[in-house]
């Protein structure tokens, strides 16, 4: 597995992402803590922006592009009560404009998800080598076998979808 499987292959960035004991070692890895809603930590589009060293527009572009796949990974439109509680709890942290109906937000997974996806950024180049270099550690330290053999799994499991 490459770096250009994560942005190309689907199927490896899933692989990757329900990975939950590799997603907290990057986690940890990370340490990007956005705000704390609904039981989770959220991102918002500027959160990403900024991490990734890319403009909001380009984070735009990814949502819409990759919506399917980030709705599975944990992007929500916020709206209603919930808007109403975010900008209540929030608003020293993020700029919401008073008349905003809805607002996108990510948890970690698709944080992690937009970094497997954006080529514009060398912040998420350097992000996707941490990810893979963890998930192979985590997974040969999980199955006790060699990253060879694990790189021969991973290309075997690709070649199946």
């Amino acid at each position: 597995m490459s770096l250009k499987d994560l942005n190309q292959s689907n199927i490896q960035r899933q692989n990757i992402l329900n990975n939950n004991i590799a997603i907290e070692k990057i986690s940890k890895y990370i340490d990007f803590t956005g705000i704390y809603f609904q039981e989770e930590y959220k991102y918002t589009k500027q959160m990403i922006a900024t991490f990734y060293g890319v403009d909001e527009r380009t984070i735009d572009r990814y949502l819409e592009k990759f919506r399917d796949e980030l709705k599975t990974n944990g992007y929500v439109l916020v709206k209603g009560k919930s808007l109403k509680e975010l900008k209540s709890t929030f608003s020293h942290v993020i700029n919401v404009a008073s008349k905003t109906i809805q607002i996108g937000l990510v948890n970690f997974r698709t944080f992690l998800n937009i970094g497997m996806l954006l080529v514009e950024s060398e912040n998420a180049k350097i992000l996707r080598s941490r990810i893979l270099d963890i998930a192979i550690k985590t997974i040969n330290e999980k199955n006790g076998c060699g990253t060879k053999y694990i790189i021969e799994m991973m290309q075997t499991i690709y070649l199946q979808h």
